[in-house]
């Protein structure tokens, strides 16, 4: 399959502050407040929802199409994912604003003062999905993740309109977007991923219940933390798949990213919805044991113990010959 991931690329700024925010505010000074901190460690790391997805796919093999925007300091960060068999070529550069970034500090209690510059992804609504379609000879799926909400909606309209089959997954975005917006996004969906908290939040602003979701789309896959994945489909049981086994985990930033990779991978060699939730699974718990999104290594020997030890040696013999 040629998938093409629309959605956001970042970077974070993680910075530590060896003190406490609240022994440096003054309560009568709130009006005039002016504090700056002295950072200890600054760790920068490549993010993004899109970029995320497609390092994973780009682990399996699978040459993934990254469609987003970026600033003109994007090239460090392209030579990376290039690296890594990602498909950066149709990424949009910006002539006026810098790749997104979120800019984070924490203090020694765990509390955080944060900034997100949206930046270059507030352009993404100027890419059209067709030209890229024409110049690859075709998409197999478009998965849209967080991104600009009008670009999303727009990715949207233009697949149903074109044909092109997609998978909708707002994830953070959900905040931001009107019941208007959520429902275009969302119908007509091959497939559509959402946290436990995200399924909630779309039948609200919809005004959809569960029933008219799964009227709606074709696949629903919902991620249920540690206690695994559950999926959907109209008329059929629901599919619930424990979470893969885990060593030692690290930092979960990216693992929803991870497991969406390891679905997809699955989903387009033809395996089954459960079998395609333990590959994700697997591929998750493999970013939770390193310290960043796009840090972890995915090897072919890695994941199939990894599916062995937590789905059984058929999960393991099935999936071996894709990878």
């Amino acid at each position: 399959m040629r998938i093409a991931v629309a959605g956001s690329i970042a970077t974070d700024h993680l910075m530590s502050f060896d003190g406490r925010f609240a022994e440096q505010i003054i309560p009568e000074q709130i009006q005039q407040l002016s504090l700056s901190f002295l950072i200890d460690e600054l760790d920068v790391r490549r993010g993004g929802v899109a970029a995320n997805i497609c390092f994973g796919l780009g682990a399996f093999g699978l040459s993934p199409v990254l469609v987003g925007a970026a600033g003109a300091d994007f090239e460090d960060y392209r030579s990376w994912l290039d690296r890594h068999g990602v498909d950066t070529s149709h990424v949009y550069i910006s002539e006026l604003r810098h790749t997104a970034r979120f800019i984070c500090t924490t203090d020694r209690d765990q509390n955080q003062i944060a900034s997100f510059y949206a930046g270059a992804m507030a352009e993404a609504r100027n890419i059209e999905l067709q030209p890229i379609a024409d110049r690859l000879g075709g998409l197999d799926l478009v998965l849209i993740g967080a991104d600009d909400p009008a670009a999303m909606v727009r990715h949207s309209e233009e697949c149903r309109t074109r044909g092109i089959r997609f998978a909708a997954d707002p994830s953070q975005q959900l905040a931001r977007m009107e019941g208007p917006e959520v429902r275009s996004l969302v119908e007509g969906a091959d497939l559509l991923f959402a946290n436990e908290y995200e399924k909630a939040l779309a039948e609200q602003k919809t005004g959809w219940s569960e029933a008219d979701i799964l009227e709606r789309v074709g696949t629903r896959v919902t991620t249920l933390g540690a206690k695994g994945v559950r999926i959907d489909r109209k008329g059929e049981p629901s599919i619930h798949v424990p979470a893969a086994a885990v060593g030692e985990p690290v930092d979960p930033t990216g693992m929803g990213d991870a497991f969406r990779a390891g679905f997809l991978a699955a989903h387009s060699w033809g395996l089954s919805l459960e079998r395609a939730a333990q590959v994700g699974n697997a591929t998750a718990v493999h970013c939770l044991e390193a310290d960043g999104p796009q840090e972890y290594t995915l090897s072919a020997d890695s994941l199939v113990d990894r599916l062995e030890r937590s789905y059984g040696a058929a999960a393991a013999a099935e999936v071996r010959p894709f990878l």
